[in-house]
Formats: structure tokens, sequence, C-alpha cells
């Protein structure tokens, strides 16, 4: 790992307005939605619905909300939802996976190729970026009063399973295989540890720094123009100085 922190993106996401936690509420659903239909209702035989039920509780998601969406995927046959991943660059060649969820690809592959276009990025081919991105899971320890033993918890993660560690201030991130998440989350969490976050990711293996303030503030709009899109899930990238 790098070393960067990727805290500074997930509180933000987590400083939302209640319009915006809404829409993540109902971005989280879809997921959900088609994980139900994929697997089944049940998160001890559906693995992805089991990630995505403690993704939803991360992001505060009301547990009412999250059984409805189950039972109403259980019994639904009228959404139906793809998902769609678009690769592409932003300003200055910055790598950028957008992870969709869709009724309509063509509205969103419509959407999201303006939004490159728009911001001085251009969409490319599938594989074009992917190849610079490692698919892990990252768990983030809260720390704000100092009083977490760094030894102690990177020995217990490791021993959990966890494959690397980093302190960030006032956060420690875990970092895991994908598969391993949710076995290192729940023994951290019986450990005691406060967990601010677990989701699954993509990490880059090496990050660019923009000097441009041109290109900055475009790399930043398209970065909010497509997380505010009702159809983008995730969007991940390898700028530096994204906060």
């Amino acid at each position: 790992m790098s070393g960067h922190s990727k805290w500074a993106n997930i509180k933000h996401k987590k400083e939302k307005t209640d319009a915006q936690k809404a829409k993540v509420f109902t971005k989280i659903g879809k997921e959900i939605t088609i994980a139900v239909k994929e697997g089944g209702g049940d998160p001890a035989s559906n693995s992805k619905l089991r990630d995505l039920i403690l993704k939803a509780k991360s992001n505060n998601v009301p547990n009412d909300n999250i059984e409805r969406t189950i039972k109403k995927a259980l019994g639904s046959t009228g959404e139906n939802y793809e998902e769609i991943v678009y690769e592409g660059y932003g300003p200055a060649g910055i790598a950028v996976i957008v992870e969709t969820t869709t009724d309509n690809r063509n509205r969103t592959a419509g959407n999201v190729r303006s939004y490159f276009s728009k911001y001085h990025g251009n969409m490319g081919q599938s594989g074009c970026v992917s190849y610079l991105f490692a698919d892990k899971g990252v768990i983030v320890i809260g720390n704000e009063d100092g009083d977490v033993d760094e030894d102690k918890l990177m020995e217990t993660a490791l021993e959990a399973g966890a494959e690397d560690f980093a302190a960030e201030g006032e956060v420690f991130e875990i970092y895991t295989e994908p598969d391993d998440l949710y076995a290192v989350q729940q023994t951290l969490k019986e450990a005691g540890y406060e967990i601010l976050s677990a989701e699954k990711s993509k990490i880059p293996s090496n990050y660019v720094t923009l000097d441009n303030e041109e290109e900055m503030k475009f790399m930043g709009l398209l970065i909010e123009k497509l997380e505010d899109d009702d159809d983008v899930m995730n969007v991940y990238h390898n700028w530096e100085n994204c906060d």
C-alpha cells in the first residue's frame, strides 16, 4: 500500500446532507436488490448480500429499510438492474473507474460519457485503467481519543487475516483480501474496536499529483458529478490530493 489515506473520502461521504444520505440509501438498495435476485435473501448463504448489509449499516441505513429492500427484491419481478463498469481518464490522464447499477444502460452510458467530456477527460475501453487497481477490503478503525494500542491492533488484525496496516492520524486503516473482509471485521468488532467503515474498494498501485489549478478544479468536478449521479455506485481514481 502507498500509505495514502482513503479516510478523507470516506469521511466526506459520511458527512452528507439528509438529501444526499437518502440518495446513498437508494444506491445501496439497488445493489441489495441485485444481490438478492442473484443469490437469494439469506445473508448466511449469500456473501454478496452479507457484505452489502454491512455496507448499508456502515452508512447508517436503518435495519427496517434493509429488511424492506430484501423482501421487495424477493417478491419483485419488475425492477431489473444490471451492473456496468466504465473506465476512463480525467484531466492529465488520471485513471478513473466508475461502477454503476442501472435499469437503462443507454442513459447511464450517455451520462457518464458526458461527465468525462465536460470536465476535460475521456471515457476509455474496458480494461484501459483497471489493471492499475487492486481489489481490497478496507477497514477503518477510529482512534480520535488516541487510546488505541497500535501494536495490539496490528497484531489482532494480522492474526485475523489482514494483509496490511496503516496509521493515518485519527484512524487506522486495515487492508484485507476482499473475501477476508467480513471475517477480519468480525474479529476486530468482537475485540472491542470502533469500526468506522468496512467496505470493498479498489486501491491504486500508484497515485498521481496534480499541480495545475485548472486540472484540479475539473478533476474535482468530475468526481462530484459522477458521485451525484443516481446510477453511479462507486468512483475510484488515483488522484493523490483529492481532498
